[in-house]
């Protein structure tokens, strides 16, 4: 194998690839339904148990940035089976501790190893021609889209009738099968190349130069961060919402409506093959526009909380299209620095991912439901604003 003729993936083996990244990104998403009982448990206030899902979300960017670019240097396989031994470990902390501080230390620790998802991307463009990237990162982006959707149904449905820390036994289990599977669906060796001989250190300080040089790619990673804050503000709003003492729901509820939500999975793949046709840019600000006035209708939700079900409608089939259409700025690019690229925007991804959790437990403690619809709209206008811009100067 080199570097110029890949082995080539079919569409059968990178859709099990997407199954792949679907059970790791799973686990950084079981807290949302279950995060009130998780706070009564260890007896903490809802803005501290925020803490849980931001940390989290703000050490997998920093694991992102400093394991991300070794996928150019070492075998990605190696690389993703490291990864997921360490999650392991994590997660059977996170069943069995009874001190909320380890149990936030091992939640962090499991963000921090949470790279196999957004390794993938990079991996399987160098190993499909360029006229299928936009459909190829769509059915990847499918996979997180069903670990993040699947994780908070399962997470929902098994805490009510199992206790919540049934959900982390069981995700321990799924990411061994997977230390064991994925090995299986990758190459052993990567293609050698130019950025292979790089040092650790040098791989790190090209990062600084490649943010200079491709500015397409970190506006496209603060947009998506910024949708990625409206998305997670917004599902610890509802988790709180429904579980708390006004409501008084169970989390198997919390559980349904992210299995309603699921309906995005059967469309993010044919909008893929849209927006291959009309471009990035100009396909994002169409979803992001619509995804804005989706978010806007969440007010109806002080009414009756079955009106959830139109703004997470509308979230699960055209919001997923903002990542996607994100990433393909990212991969369409040099093969040698497409794995550094994606570090640079799946980092500012989940520094808006953290800052999105952290302060959306806030504005629910704060101001409740409302906090929650004012705060989540707040960030998907901005990702309104950024995306006309970037679709403006194209």
């Amino acid at each position: 194998m080199n570097d110029s003729n890949p082995r080539q993936l079919g569409t059968r083996e990178v859709v099990l690839l997407a199954a792949a990244g679907a059970i790791v990104t799973a686990n950084a998403y079981y807290i949302h339904p279950i995060i009130g009982p998780v706070a009564d448990s260890f007896e903490v206030s809802y803005a501290l148990v925020g803490l849980v899902p931001a940390l989290n979300q703000i050490a997998l960017a920093l694991g992102v940035l400093f394991l991300l670019p070794l996928g150019d240097r070492m075998s990605n396989r190696r690389l993703a089976v490291l990864c997921i031994a360490a999650q392991v470990a994590a997660l059977t902390l996170m069943a069995s501790v009874k001190d909320f501080g380890l149990f936030l230390a091992a939640s962090s620790l499991l963000g921090f190893f949470t790279i196999t998802p957004y390794l993938l991307p990079a991996y399987t463009s160098k190993r499909v021609p360029g006229k299928r990237l936009g459909f190829v990162t769509a059915v990847l982006t499918t996979g997180v889209i069903a670990g993040v959707q699947l994780s908070r149904v399962t997470s929902g449905a098994m805490a009510e009738f199992l206790g919540w820390r049934s959900v982390y036994w069981m995700a321990a289990v799924l990411m061994g099968l997977s230390m064991i599977v994925l090995p299986m669906l990758m190459d052993t060796d990567e293609p050698p190349g130019k950025a292979n001989r790089e040092s650790y250190s040098q791989l790190l300080g090209s990062l600084v130069l490649l943010a200079k040089t491709h500015p397409r790619v970190m506006v496209s990673g603060v947009i998506q961060g910024l949708g990625f804050a409206a998305f997670l503000s917004c599902w610890l709003g509802i988790g709180l919402h429904l579980t708390g003492a006004e409501l008084n729901l169970g989390t198997d509820t919390v559980g349904y409506l992210a299995a309603f939500s699921a309906l995005g999975l059967l469309v993010t793949p044919r909008l893929g093959r849209w927006a291959d046709r009309l471009g990035a840019e100009r396909a994002r600000l169409r979803v992001a526009s619509i995804n804005f006035l989706g978010i806007l209708t969440l007010g109806l939700a002080s009414i009756n909380w079955l009106f959830l079900l139109l703004p997470i409608a509308v979230m699960s089939t055209v919001g997923p299209m903002v990542d996607v259409t994100g990433r393909m700025t990212s991969l369409n690019t040099p093969r040698a620095v497409r794995t550094r690229l994606m570090t640079l925007y799946i980092t500012l991804m989940f520094l808006g991912g953290g800052l999105g959790s952290w302060t959306g437990a806030i504005a629910y403690d704060r101001s409740g439901w409302w906090g929650t619809v004012a705060l989540s709209s707040f960030f998907a206008a901005l990702v309104c604003s950024l995306s006309w811009h970037q679709a403006r100067g194209r």
